[in-house]
């Protein structure tokens, strides 16, 4: 069978019609995989939607590109002694891009509105917490909470929490989502939602000789090989994410660069510890030892992929480097047969996603857990049957979600947003996402105590006593962290992947 030419023809048809403008000026040009679903990244799930909207819009508080901390619009910031008030002061001279002040009362105009339910935002959630915000004066903002939260800066540094003009919210209403207006280095112009979103230079800037480029256009191509014919025929200047199977065409490619960029979306395979035989230990264990992960990392990833070291990747803040855990099929057999299961025994194991990369984890790891017994029935899922299944189950007691395979980034970059949604046992689906349904008293109060301090050193023996605590009770098999696959037209510099797949564009250019 002949293969088909017709994708790669569509792509460069496409990307003919648009050439001509794309590449006016200093136009960078964006292949990325997927559709954005909004512009306010405060009603976005999505990483791929908030990290487009960093073009024309800026948070209090951001991250570099190793996911360090750092101000943004904000000056600096003081916590109160009980943990419950934060107050923050602003830069001054800052223009939202319809010539109105950037100011403490816009900070108020923006939380206000995504503390307030009737508004029904996504990221209303990640919020709530703020019980008021005041305009202390012209520059400087206090936040009161409704309870002590230590990583409250880390939230405001989250990709949602961007200041939007007061102006354009009022006169937009709902569909600022289309009509964004900002503080950030471009402004919109136009978005075509399935061709399409251009952005341009603001002259008014506040970082003066930033932006270097002119404009971005930032087009979505979900077709992998339509995106790596853009690169390759010089349509796109930079993509994201290269598909491992497309990686080695691209990096022989003289005029491309690929680059694998560290991460901390981390994969694991949770375990139904509340049900057998996932509620002994050693059965937990035993599978831990079961799987090769250097192997699991070629096989799946291309190599692209490093064995998990601890509960949290290298790059949050307060992880602990405790393994990996060995590869090791003769003392996974001796912990299941001291479990009472000398025979192994059968299970189901559910991938929460359907695509090439973790169709080929599930059956690696069904053919590694066979090797000592274990017979594991394998189905990877679709969204719906994912949230029907799994995220939505009501009853821990009956939720039939077995072995799990799955991913996590922390967006925050903390170690707050990495353990609890997925391993307090206040967070058993439907509310969160701890979908080993494991419970700790010890690993609930270190958390617990955690959001109550401000002191680092608090923190990091808490953090650290619920990691050691985690890693030893074993609720998943902690499979590995990911490498994050882009490539870039060597013209184009500062350029770059996040960590959490989002991106950093402050010092883009081109040659």
């Amino acid at each position: 069978m002949k293969p088909s030419v017709a994708p790669l023809v569509a792509a460069l048809a496409l990307t003919a019609a648009f050439a001509s403008p794309a590449f006016a000026a200093k136009d960078v040009v964006a292949a990325v995989a997927s559709t954005f679903t909004t512009m306010d990244p405060y009603d976005a799930n999505d990483t791929l939607s908030q990290a487009v909207v960093k073009s024309f819009y800026q948070s209090l508080y951001g991250f570099d590109r190793t996911m360090k901390m750092v101000p943004v619009l904000a000056e600096s910031h003081v916590a109160s002694k009980d943990g419950l008030t934060y107050t923050v002061k602003l830069k001054k001279g800052i223009k939202f891009h319809d010539g109105t002040d950037f100011n403490a009362e816009a900070v108020k105009v923006n939380f206000d509105r995504v503390t307030n339910p009737e508004n029904k935002l996504k990221r209303y959630t990640l919020y709530k917490n703020i019980a008021k915000t005041e305009v202390i004066d012209p520059y400087t903002v206090k936040f009161t909470l409704h309870e002590p939260f230590s990583p409250f800066i880390n939230s405001l540094a989250h990709p949602s929490g961007v200041i939007i003009s007061p102006a354009a919210l009022q006169k937009y209403g709902k569909d600022i989502a289309r009509n964004p207006v900002g503080t950030g280095p471009f402004k919109f112009v136009e978005w075509k939602q399935s061709d399409y979103m251009k952005v341009e230079k603001f002259p008014g800037y506040w970082r003066k000789g930033y932006p270097k480029v002119d404009t971005i256009t930032w087009r979505p191509v979900v077709d992998n090989n339509s995106r790596a014919a853009m690169m390759q025929t010089n349509e796109a200047h930079f993509t994201f994410p290269v598909p491992y199977e497309q990686a080695e065409v691209l990096k022989g490619k003289p005029n491309l660069e690929l680059v694998a960029a560290p991460s901390i979306v981390h994969r694991y395979l949770s375990m139904n510890t509340l049900q057998k035989p996932f509620d002994n230990v050693k059965v937990r264990q035993a599978i831990n030892y079961a799987i090769n992960k250097e192997a699991l990392a070629k096989v799946a990833f291309s190599g692209y992929a490093i064995p998990a070291e601890g509960v949290l990747p290298k790059g949050v803040e307060y992880a602990v480097k405790l393994g990996p855990w060995a590869y090791d099929p003769a003392k996974a057999r001796a912990l299941l047969k001291e479990a009472g299961y000398p025979n192994g025994f059968e299970t189901s194991l559910w991938s929460a996603y359907n695509h090439t990369t973790a169709q080929k984890v599930i059956q690696f790891l069904q053919q590694q857990l066979a090797q000592v017994g274990i017979k594991a029935q394998v189905q990877a899922l679709e969204a719906g049957q994912r949230v029907e299944k799994v995220e939505s189950a009501q009853d821990a007691a009956t939720a039939p979600v077995r072995m799990y395979y799955v991913g996590w980034s922390s967006s925050t970059g903390e170690a707050d947003w990495a353990i609890r949604p997925l391993l307090a046992s206040e967070s058993f689906p439907p509310k969160m996402f701890n979908t080993a349904y494991y419970k700790n008293p010890a690993v609930d109060t270190d958390i617990a105590k955690a959001l109550n301090t401000t002191d680092p050193a608090e923190k990091t023996k808490l953090y650290t006593d619920a990691q050691k605590r985690i890693w030893a009770d074993a609720p998943w098999a902690f499979l590995v962290t990911e490498e994050l696959l882009s490539a870039h037209n060597k013209n184009l510099s500062g350029f770059y992947v996040m960590p959490d797949a989002s991106f950093n564009f402050d010092d883009v250019d081109l040659k």
